[in-house]
């Protein structure tokens, strides 16, 4: 991996940061310092632009009116003429519809269906763990992380165990690729599977309705009386079914990876120094599992003393603002006991991800079986970094549990 502190200030604004590989090759951590210090707009020479300080992305999240979600919220869609799902599903629609759809969901997530969630996911988490604290090398992505967000997001939705295992692969194809060279047809088509197959289960539902979630949305009945469509229902099941697995699983796997990096954090955690809670959200920064978000401008736009043009694609790159030094002390810095820990791995203003609640109690559940069962954690390979130009995150794990 190249680190990007070898290259010109010229040659960081040139970095594609639309190729999934750029990601994979470079150390793009100076590439962000550099912007935020020296040029935190500028126009990236591929047509969109990119905000790297987080006041700066506070303020656009907080600002709907003027940068909206309703074209795409990822560089993939935005670049691409849109998204097929805008006005549909929660996350690329603004206004009147993205409040009608969000009481839905948040209603669906209320905390006492997620407390519910708990016990079963516990005893899951645990008896994973102990299975591998044997001194064998065992890679975690797998054995481990794979299987426990995509089982309770599933669980939330109703969804057959016999699925479940083609949906993960579909879920890690969607955003991203274990290997290079995937093209975002196969993305695509990826992203098609799952969406046919909610499509079914939604069917199935209304037919022969449940307790799941899939069942609540097609019972809820928002305030203006319409109630959400099925293909309300399918984008957003979909978003619940992607998000739900892929941000808990890399920021658990990244959390494991900091944990072997780093074994004198581990022993404080484990010895009860350091509290979960205050660890949770700090893996959670130092991973950013979603590394940017997208908006298009809806109107002309003078910021930071630069003309942004109605329609313009904005890129908020999250991983940048999770690192700045303005907000962050020593933001470099892997602390499990940081306090006023303010990131945005979950956004931030009328978009903030409606399954933070579940993906905290995800953590937080792996991190206290971590602790009652694991003695010291190491490497046991090298990690392969997922290609994404959106999530961040590895794809295997090699480690030792002791």
């Amino acid at each position: 991996m190249i680190d990007a502190a070898d290259l010109t200030i010229r040659e960081l604004r040139e970095i594609d940061l639309l190729d999934p590989g750029t990601f994979v090759d470079y150390d793009l951590s100076s590439l962000w310092r550099a912007l935020r210090r020296e040029s935190p707009i500028y126009r990236h020479p591929r047509g969109f632009w990119v905000l790297t300080r987080y006041e700066d992305l506070v303020a656009v999240y907080k600002d709907p009116a003027r940068f909206g979600s309703h074209g795409g919220n990822v560089l993939a869609t935005l670049t691409a003429g849109g998204d097929s799902a805008a006005g549909s599903m929660l996350a690329v629609t603004d206004g009147p519809s993205h409040r009608r759809m969000r009481a839905a969901l948040v209603d669906s997530l209320r905390p006492r269906t997620i407390g519910a969630l708990a016990e079963p996911l516990r005893a899951r988490t645990s008896e994973l763990v102990r299975k591998m604290v044997s001194g064998t090398p065992f890679d975690f992505a797998t054995e481990i992380a794979e299987r426990l967000p995509m089982g309770t997001i599933c669980d939330l939705m109703g969804i057959p165990e016999g699925d479940r295992a083609q949906l993960l692969e579909w879920n890690k194809q969607a955003l991203s690729s274990d290997l290079p060279g995937a093209t975002e047809s196969d993305a695509q088509l990826a992203r098609g599977e799952i969406l046919m197959y909610l499509t079914e289960l939604v069917q199935e539902r209304r037919d022969d309705a449940g307790t799941d979630v899939v069942s609540e949305l097609i019972a809820h009945l928002p305030d203006d009386g319409r109630p959400l469509s099925d293909e309300e229902i399918v984008y957003n099941c979909y978003s619940l079914l992607i998000g739900g697995d892929e941000s808990s699983r890399m920021s658990a796997i990244c959390g494991v990876l900091a944990f072997c990096d780093r074994p004198d954090a581990w022993r404080r955690v484990r010895a009860r120094e350091v509290g979960l809670d205050s660890t949770v959200e700090e893996i959670l920064r130092w991973t950013t599992p979603a590394m940017h978000v997208g908006r298009r401008a809806r109107q002309a736009v003078d910021f930071l003393e630069q003309q942004i043009a109605e329609g313009d694609i904005v890129t908020l790159w999250n991983t940048s603002a999770n690192r700045d030094d303005a907000i962050f002390q020593s933001p470099d810095t892997f602390d499990p006991a940081r306090q006023s820990n303010r990131h945005l791995a979950f956004g931030y203003g009328p978009h903030f991800c409606v399954g933070a609640q579940l993906g905290r109690l995800e953590l937080r559940i792996l991190l206290d079986a971590l602790r009652a069962s694991v003695t010291e954690m190491a490497l046991a390979g090298e990690p392969q970094r997922v290609y994404s130009n959106f999530l961040f995150g590895y794809s295997t794990l090699p480690v030792v549990f002791s």
